[in-house]
């Protein structure tokens, strides 16, 4: 009998690189319209956020090589309709108001979608437990 390959030992999500045009732009809209706590910037320009325990690090689209097309954020809420309102609020422009898109059995999942500060979709997700 041979032994199995050890297997990874990933535990979470430690940090999301997220390349955008305007480093400046991207971190005001993710400080002060989505409420991230803001950690610290570092050359060339990096600013990094926390986001319940995972760090997310923009940072400019020509000097990292990477590109954001087609990746999509989905932040966890407890008041999904209070927090698309602050969005909104905020300067947020909201494209699909909250709604159930699943039924989990023990809980029903919310979403709704917005665009960022260079106008790529975002999502707000809820795991609401049933009543």
């Amino acid at each position: 009998m041979s032994a199995s390959p050890p297997r990874p030992n990933i535990t979470a999500v430690g940090q999301i690189a997220w390349a955008v045009k305007d480093v400046d732009a991207a971190t005001a809209f993710y400080r002060d319209v989505v409420g991230l706590k803001f950690l610290f910037s570092a050359p060339p320009g990096l600013s990094f956020f926390d986001c319940g325990g995972v760090r997310l690090m923009l940072s400019a689209e020509e000097s990292s090589g990477a590109s954001a097309v087609d990746t999509f954020l989905y932040f966890s809420t407890d008041d999904i309709e209070g927090t698309t309102a602050a969005l909104e609020a905020g300067g947020a422009t909201i494209t699909q108001k909250p709604h159930v898109v699943a039924d989990l059995g023990d809980r029903v999942l919310w979403i709704a979608v917005f665009h960022d500060s260079e106008g790529r979709v975002q999502h707000l997700m809820s795991e609401v437990p049933k009543a």
